[in-house]
C-alpha cells in the first residue's frame, strides 16, 4: 500500500535539514517510524528537486557518468578487443551485469601475478584519509598499478571502452580472494561526505561514481554480490562482471551492496572502481 507525501512530512523534512540533520539519517528515522522506503525516497528526492522551495543541503548530482551505451537495448558491446554480453540491467539502482567480459586465460593470468602478493584486505578509513583492518571484510587482496602488466593494460583499456570513462579517472585494479566463510558484509564504495577523512581521499580523484566486480573464479557454492535494498544477487560466474554507478554519495543511489559469505572453494574477483576526475 502507497504512503502519502504530506505537506506536514515535507515541513518536518526541512527543519531536519535546516538543523544539520543528514539525508541518511532522515531516511533512517523514516523507516523506523514505519515509513516504506519507496515512500522515503520519493520524499527526499522531491526536496531535492526543490519542493519546497528551500535551500537544503543534499549530495551533489554527478551529470556525467561512467557506462555503456544502452541504446537499442544490445545484446552484446563493442568494447574494443571483445564483444561483451549484456545479460541484465536494473535502472535503480543502475546495474548491469557483463557476460564475456574476460577469457579464461585471463582470469587464470590475473590470479597467478596476484597470488604471491596477497594480504589481509583493508578498507579506506573516511575518519583519517587512511587504511586500517575492518571485521566486515575477510578477504585476501593486492592491487595493481594501472598498466601493471600486459594483461592489466588490456583490460583497463577495454573497462574504458565499454564505460566510455577516461582510463586515467579509474583506480588500480584489485584482485580479492574469498577463502571458505570470508565474506564483505554490505557497503557503500563512495566516500562519506560527512567524514572528517574524506577530503584527504577526494585530493586522489575526486569522489568514486562507480564500481566494476569482475569474477576470475567460481566459489562450489556461495558468494554472490547482494544489493539488500533491491533484493539481488548476482552470481560469482567466471568471467563475467557486475557494474553499477552512483550518481551522489547518498544511499538514496540504492548502491548498498556486500559479498555473501563463501560456503565452499574459493572465490577470486578483480575490483575496478572509477573516479569523477584523474586519479594520481
Amino acid at each position: 500500500m502507497s504512503q502519502p507525501i504530506s505537506p506536514e512530512l515535507r515541513e518536518w523534512l526541512v527543519a531536519q535539514l535546516a538543523a544539520g540533520h543528514s539525508v541518511p539519517a532522515l531516511r533512517a528515522s523514516m523507516r523506523a517510524a514505519g515509513w516504506h522506503d519507496a515512500a522515503a525516497d520519493t520524499a527526499l528526492a522531491q526536496l531535492e528537486a526543490g519542493f519546497p522551495n528551500v535551500e537544503v543541503a543534499l549530495p551533489p548530482v554527478h551529470t556525467e557518468m561512467p557506462g555503456p551505451d544502452l541504446d537499442g537495448a544490445p545484446l552484446h558491446l563493442d568494447a574494443g578487443d571483445r564483444q561483451v554480453q549484456v545479460l541484465q540491467t536494473m535502472r535503480h539502482p543502475r546495474v548491469i551485469v557483463f557476460g564475456n567480459l574476460l577469457s579464461g586465460e585471463e582470469c587464470e593470468g590475473l590470479i597467478a601475478a596476484a597470488r604471491v602478493r596477497l594480504a589481509r584486505s583493508l578498507t579506506v578509513e573516511t575518519r583519517t584519509g587512511g587504511e586500517v583492518l575492518n571485521v566486515d571484510r575477510t578477504s585476501d587482496g593486492m592491487f595493481f598499478e594501472r598498466g601493471e602488466n600486459e594483461i592489466v593494460a588490456r583490460l583497463e583499456q577495454r573497462i574504458a571502452a565499454l564505460l566510455r570513462w577516461p582510463l586515467e579517472f579509474g583506480e588500480g585494479l584489485q584482485i580479492l580472494r574469498y577463502a571458505p566463510g570470508a565474506q564483505y558484509r554490505p557497503h557503500y564504495d563512495y566516500f562519506d561526505p560527512n567524514e572528517p577523512g574524506t577530503p584527504t581521499i577526494l585530493k586522489r580523484g575526486g569522489q568514486r561514481v562507480a564500481t566494476l566486480v569482475m569474477y576470475l573464479q567460481e566459489p562450489e557454492g556461495g558468494g554472490a554480490t547482494t544489493f539488500p535494498d533491491v533484493g539481488l544477487e548476482v552470481a560469482p560466474v567466471r568471467g563475467c562482471g557486475v557494474f553499477f554507478s552512483y550518481d551522489r554519495p547518498d544511499p538514496v543511489t540504492r548502491t548498498l551492496h556486500g559479498g555473501a559469505p563463501v560456503l565452499a572453494g574459493e572465490k577470486w574477483v578483480a575490483t575496478k572502481w572509477l573516479r569523477e576526475r584523474e586519479f594520481k
